[in-house]
């Protein structure tokens, strides 16, 4: 982590976002004391699983959907 002044960056900011766009971070000070820190975006967008992912690895039960017998239904409600 890099650490700069106030004047410095304004005086290279092109250089210092170079290298925060590849990787750096940077704590930037003013009179001794850090005040902000730039760091880099993370990526937003997440590789899509594919479908089929497990597919064999188990079987949904044809009574699935089909309501809770009551004794279940009581114990989630305290009964």
């Amino acid at each position: 982590m890099l650490t700069v002044t106030i004047d410095e960056i304004q005086q290279n900011l092109t250089s210092y976002l170079h290298q925060v766009a590849a990787g750096e971070s940077i704590i930037i000070t003013q009179a001794g004391k850090p005040i902000a820190e730039i760091k880099p975006v993370s990526p937003t967008s997440q590789l899509i699983r594919p479908y089929g992912l497990c597919a064999g690895e188990f079987i949904v039960p044809d009574d699935f959907d089909n309501p809770l017998p009551e004794e279940i239904l009581n114990s989630f409600e305290g009964k």
